[in-house]
């Protein structure tokens, strides 16, 4: 079985090929047009703006995945009548910067060797996620082709078992297992009973530890993804408590497994604010603020797994 997987719940537009047979999983192509720079200048994304640049993106980046793959073959366009493209025509009407570029590519290039298009479907942005379901709608309509929708947390999830898949470990007992989920906009302790079968522990009950991360680059002038550039000033720390930062670690030791990271962006703005501007604005600073949010996130999210 050959799958087409299209991504575009959030910034980034991306599409994979993947091939699947006798247990093994193979990936063919995997593309991914990032949207970091366009939305650098807001301090983080603008559906709206996601949403174009989507628009223009997936058919790009849908050419390039079946070329590395193998499957982009030419026709031509006369004996390719398109008969289903007019069912389809009304959703590809709803994103008319996509309805020119796709209409083009579906005239051009023979229906590729494809059993299955999965898209995600939710968690997300609801603007980027219907670019996405809209998109592959129309290919399936047009190739006749399943579509199926997949649940974004789901598949954070079950993507860490595609190296036991592709090995001789009897993947299918890992269950029951607890998995931690820590993506840009959730914060999540699963318990995972089979496949299918879920109950939520604890979540954020309001930022999640990604988006604190950015809202914390941004007050100290870092920029977007906050996550990365973080990252990049803690590793820099050397370990000298210079300005004794101190930073609270919300709800670790509340006797549940929900989260807050609200509180820790608010502490690190309470700090930066009572600085002289110098001080602010000192690399040593910047880097010992980093280490301390950066541990001060790990922290409670090992406390809170363990418990």
């Amino acid at each position: 079985m050959r799958i087409l997987a299209i991504e575009t719940s959030c910034d980034d537009t991306c599409i994979s090929i993947l091939k699947a047979k006798n247990s093994k999983v193979e990936i063919e192509s995997n593309i991914v047009s990032s949207q970091v720079k366009t939305h650098q200048k807001w301090g983080g994304v603008y559906p709206s703006l996601a949403k174009r640049e989507h628009q223009k993106n997936l058919v790009p980046v849908l050419s390039r995945a079946f070329k590395k793959a193998g499957l982009l073959k030419n026709q031509n366009p006369k004996k390719n009548s398109l008969l289903n493209f007019k069912a389809s025509k009304n959703l590809a009407e709803r994103e008319s910067l996509l309805l020119k570029k796709l209409s083009s590519f579906l005239k051009r290039y023979k229906k590729p060797k494809i059993d299955l298009i999965a898209v995600t479907a939710g968690p997300g942005l609801e603007p980027c996620l219907w670019v996405g379901i809209n998109f592959a709608k129309i290919l399936g309509d047009v190739w006749q082709i399943p579509v199926m929708p997949v649940n974004h947390i789901e598949a954070h999830i079950f993507a860490n078992l595609l190296p036991q898949i592709n090995s001789k470990l009897p993947y299918q007992n890992l269950f029951p297992a607890l998995s931690l989920i820590v993506s840009g906009g959730h914060t999540q302790l699963i318990l995972i009973k089979e496949f299918g079968k879920y109950r939520i522990l604890g979540e954020t009950r309001d930022d999640a530890a990604g988006e604190c991360l950015d809202k914390i680059a941004r007050i100290m002038g870092l920029g977007y993804p906050g996550g990365p550039k973080i990252a990049k000033e803690s590793e820099k720390y050397k370990g000298e408590s210079k300005y004794k930062i101190e930073l609270p670690r919300p709800m670790i030791r509340q006797k549940n497994y929900d989260f807050s990271f609200s509180g820790l962006k608010t502490a690190v703005l309470y700090d930066f604010k009572k600085r002289p501007l110098k001080e602010r604005r000192s690399k040593e600073y910047i880097q010992e603020m980093s280490y301390n949010t950066q541990q001060a996130i790990i922290d409670v999210l090992i406390l809170k797994t363990l418990k």
